[in-house]
């Protein structure tokens, strides 16, 4: 029975620590490169709203790839778009042309009626990959923020200085026993 225990209490240190090294990560590459990182042209973003529920959940965290100059968007696609000040996520729901310029409207799937704006093809900032994580938005949010950056960089350095002091009280106990 502590067998089983102590794997149990190693595989979950093992997760806790690949978790909080991802977190580090996702906040260290977003202060450096001065806004949200892309890897392969794609970028994690945060649902802030329940709009698009069920299709997904508010604080979860989506992925999407970096919209490509000239590309058009079909009817049913997922995008995420610049209106005004903050970036929306809502599914197409028609396609026009006016002008030599295509026009998207657009709707959230919990909203009642479509976005009051078109959306035009420079503010789109990529369109939804299908891959969500659940509630994980929450936990990004906060380590992004100011008092989660300083705990993810407090908490190593403390799990550091209690895991040296932990070998050397080990080493003494190891030394007395030896001078006994």
């Amino acid at each position: 029975m502590k067998k089983a225990i102590r794997i149990i209490f190693k595989v979950g240190s093992a997760l806790g620590f690949i978790l909080l090294c991802l977190l580090t990560l996702i906040v260290l590459s977003t202060k450096a490169s001065g806004g949200e990182p892309a890897i392969l042209g794609h970028q994690v973003k945060t649902v802030l709203s329940g709009s698009m529920e069920p299709t997904f959940q508010t604080g979860s965290i989506i992925v999407i790839e970096l919209a490509k100059e000239g590309a058009a968007y079909q009817k049913g696609d997922i995008i995420t778009f610049q209106s005004e000040d903050k970036l929306i996520t809502h599914r197409i729901m028609d396609v026009k042309e006016a002008n030599g310029d295509l026009l998207y409207t657009t709707k959230g799937d919990n909203n009642d009626g479509p976005d009051s704006d078109y959306v035009l093809p420079q503010n789109i900032v990529g369109k939804y990959t299908s891959f969500t994580i659940p509630y994980a938005g929450y936990i990004v949010n906060y380590a992004t923020s100011k008092t989660g950056s300083a705990l993810l960089l407090f908490i190593p350095g403390l799990l550091l200085v209690l895991s040296a002091g932990r070998t050397i009280v080990m080493e003494l106990k190891k030394m007395e026993t030896k001078n006994a």
